[in-house]
């Protein structure tokens, strides 16, 4: 059986594997693994980022105290990502493969060396024939540190890695063009580069039962991974054979697909791409500079293009750029702070920002 991609993420959401009741559907989760394997043993690289250790460690305990939001989400993870992970590993036991666990936070992507250890820690896994099972470490996640979901940390994972897809699996065929509710609404089935529409209206922003992503946070990880060059894919993951017949070059699977830019960005920009929440400050630019950066994105941001800078930074720190008080982009930073700002509006001079260390979204 022949493959459209040969490297993939696949995020799967804790609606997928966990039963009404909240406790783990073992049969999906089986199901899942046995299509995993049967795409290793096709020569397919999977890294698999997956939901479910709160909702498992919920079901398995019976607290006698009331506990608030964060100690109860490192409680009922602490137990149940070791439920999760056990069982992964007897599934794929079974297939004759291994898999290892892989627990991060946000801040661990903050710097460019902790990234890059990551990134070599999973990439061993992966020339060694095993399968990283990638969660966020919620037992020492707080909350101004916790992804928005696991949409956005698989987004992460699959721009660090180079893979050629990410797959987003729910308990939903894809974006639809109304309420899904409504019979007469459709899956949008692609969604082009830089032609994607406006669909916040179609998009339900209640989040799932057992997680806290949504649909929007999915469109909004979906979006900047293709930008990427990556392609992404949102389906239902409770279908049956459903990660065969999405990656099958003969397969029609009803799902919703982000065709990838032909343009993809370098691997330091993939980075700095998802650095918005360690930015340091802020860079304000001026409407010719921002018509500047629309016309070509390897125009780097000079002197006198800059009005206002906002915060206190280093060299090489991530800031965010904004024009007339709206984000544009984020970059590496060429000076600190203070330079930065007797800098503001000079003509000459080296970029602040070099195009080959920004990226930039005017979405």
């Amino acid at each position: 059986m022949s493959f459209r991609y040969k490297r993939i993420t696949v995020k799967i959401g804790s609606n997928v594997l966990t039963r009404p009741d909240g406790t783990l559907d073992v049969t999906r989760m089986s199901a899942l693994v046995d299509q995993v394997a049967a795409l290793y043993k096709a020569g397919v690289e999977v890294i698999l980022v997956s939901s479910g250790a709160v909702a498992s460690g919920r079901n398995e305990l019976k607290v006698s105290k009331k506990l608030d939001a964060v100690s109860a989400r490192q409680l009922y993870s602490a137990v149940g990502q070791a439920k999760l992970i056990n069982r992964y590993f007897e599934l794929f036991r079974d297939h004759g493969m291994a898999c290892g666990q892989v627990l991060t936070t946000k801040e661990n992507f903050s710097t460019r060396d902790q990234y890059l250890n990551q990134r070599n820690c999973i990439r061993t896994m992966l020339d060694n024939g095993v399968i990283p099972v990638v969660n966020e470490n919620d037992t020492i996640s707080v909350t101004e540190l916790m992804f928005t979901d696991n949409d956005e940390l698989s987004g992460l994972i699959a721009t660090m890695m180079g893979m050629e897809a990410l797959v987003l699996l729910s308990n939903i065929d894809g974006i639809y063009d109304g309420d899904p509710s409504l019979p007469a609404s459709k899956v949008i089935r692609e969604i082009e580069p830089e032609k994607q529409p406006d669909i916040s209206q179609f998009i339900q922003t209640r989040r799932s039962s057992f997680g806290r992503g949504g649909m929007t946070t999915k469109f909004n990880t979906a979006r900047k991974v293709a930008d990427e060059g990556i392609a992404v894919i949102i389906a239902n993951g409770k279908r049956e054979n459903i990660l065969i017949d999405l990656l099958r070059r003969d397969g029609d699977m009803v799902c919703t697909r982000f065709i990838p830019s032909p343009h993809p960005i370098s691997g330091v920009r993939k980075w700095i791409a998802h650095s918005d929440d360690f930015s340091k400050g802020e860079v304000a630019i001026n409407a010719g500079a921002f018509e500047a950066l629309q016309k070509s994105r390897a125009t780097s941001l000079l002197p006198v293009g800059i009005i206002d800078v906002k915060g206190d930074f280093e060299k090489d720190d991530i800031v965010k750029i904004l024009c007339d008080g709206r984000q544009v982009g984020v970059g590496r930073i060429a000076a600190d702070s203070e330079k930065v700002r007797t800098l503001i509006g000079a003509k000459g001079g080296r970029p602040v920002i070099h195009c080959d260390y920004m990226y930039l979204d005017f979405q």
